[in-house]
């Protein structure tokens, strides 16, 4: 059976494979669920001119599609480098159970990669980030909400 080594080692060497393809970034992201491989991503930012396109976010929709399910529940992933802030919040909502990583945060602060700066901006309250945030039209906005907790047909997530 694999060890938590071997599925790092596929993440990292699937994340140089793929630079060197031209895909993206160095970024490279296993999903395991009871020791076999659900799925693999990897990042596609610069190819598919997406800036979601990160290997984890990646991952995670192929195997949500492979489980017919949008949750992960009794999946780890593992990534060759701490995921970002928006990786990390998809992984939260996608209900991973443990995520294993090599390079961190600082490392990719260290190779131009903006995750560390976006760490600190989230921390900020709304007024005091660096890009403008402003509020408007929240109580119409709010029926919306009140609409989502009356329907009956919902799916809660």
């Amino acid at each position: 059976m694999p060890t938590d080594t071997d599925f790092m080692h596929m993440a990292i060497d699937l994340a140089t494979t793929k630079m060197h393809e031209g895909h993206g970034g160095p970024f490279g992201a296993i999903i395991v669920r009871d020791g076999t491989v659900i799925a693999h991503g990897f990042n596609r930012v610069t190819s598919t001119l997406d800036p979601t396109a990160h290997a984890e976010i990646d991952a995670i929709r192929k195997a949500c599609q492979r489980l017919a399910s949008f949750r992960l529940d009794g999946c780890q992933i593992y990534v060759n480098c701490e995921p970002c802030p928006m990786c990390l919040a998809a992984l939260y909502w996608a209900g991973i159970q443990k995520i294993t990583y090599a390079a961190d945060r600082t490392d990719a602060a260290a190779i131009g990669f903006a995750d560390e700066l976006i760490y600190q901006e989230i921390g900020k309250p709304p007024a005091g980030r660096s890009i403008p945030m402003a509020q408007l039209m929240r109580q119409e906005a709010l029926a919306s909400f009140a609409a989502w907790q009356a329907f009956e047909g919902k799916i809660a997530y």
